[in-house]
Formats: C-alpha cells, sequence, structure tokens
C-alpha cells in the first residue's frame, strides 16, 4: 500500500528558514513520474508549491514560489525535501506531499498526482 507521510511542519518566525520532508512507503520515487508540494491556505484553494521529476531531476515551481522555495531529494530513495526560505505570514498553510504515477500533463495540475500525503501545518506568525 502507497503511503506518503508528510513532517517538520510546526511554527517558524517571519524570516526563518524550514524544511518540510515527504516519506513515501510502500514505493521508491523512482517508481513514480513526479513529486510535488502543494499547500493550502486557511479559507482558499490548494496551491501549487514545487515538484520534481524522478528521471532527470527536472524542478518545476509556482510562480510566487520561485526564489524562496527549494524542492530536492534526499540521499534514500525515499524521501522528498521542500525547504522554506525567508517564511512570510502569507506561507501559513497545511503542506501536502504528492506523486503522480504518469506524465502527461502540467506539474501545477492537481489532477495529474495519485497519491496525497495527510498534510503537515506550518504557521508563520505575522
Amino acid at each position: 500500500q502507497v503511503r506518503l507521510v508528510e513532517s517538520g511542519g510546526g511554527l517558524v518566525q517571519a524570516g526563518d528558514s524550514l524544511r518540510l520532508s515527504c516519506t513515501s512507503f510502500g514505493r521508491t520515487f523512482d517508481d513514480y513520474w513526479l513529486m510535488g508540494w502543494f499547500r493550502q491556505a486557511p479559507g482558499k484553494e490548494r496551491q501549487f508549491v514545487a515538484a520534481t521529476t524522478a528521471i532527470g531531476g527536472s524542478k518545476y515551481y509556482g510562480d510566487s514560489m520561485r526564489g524562496r522555495f527549494d524542492i530536492s531529494r534526499g540521499e534514500t530513495k525515499n524521501t522528498l525535501y521542500l525547504r522554506m526560505n525567508s517564511a512570510k505570514p502569507e506561507d501559513t498553510a497545511v503542506y501536502f506531499c504528492a506523486a503522480a504515477n504518469d506524465g502527461g500533463s502540467f506539474a501545477y495540475n492537481e489532477a495529474m498526482y495519485n497519491y496525497w500525503g495527510q498534510g503537515t501545518q506550518v504557521t508563520v506568525p505575522s
């Protein structure tokens, strides 16, 4: 059974950095086409943050995410990271890890992802 589990969320002060982790159980990242991060703030729709391909390691970022967020794979074959730098109060959201078996659409397209984690809360006080 495939399961994605996020960790590393919590309270982070504005201006600080935070690294989120996603661990895949039941599959390694090489078994996916694409791994990504989304976030959902209270009262808002889920938003694409970043994604990376299993083959080639191409990276994609949401328009407002470029520069402050970095997606990367861990040394093990089943860990994905999202580093957030210079945290802002508007980064407060639940962050979700997701995985897609196949390509054929844009990385920001939620419908392409087959598996989702439960999410981890990140709070940046104003």
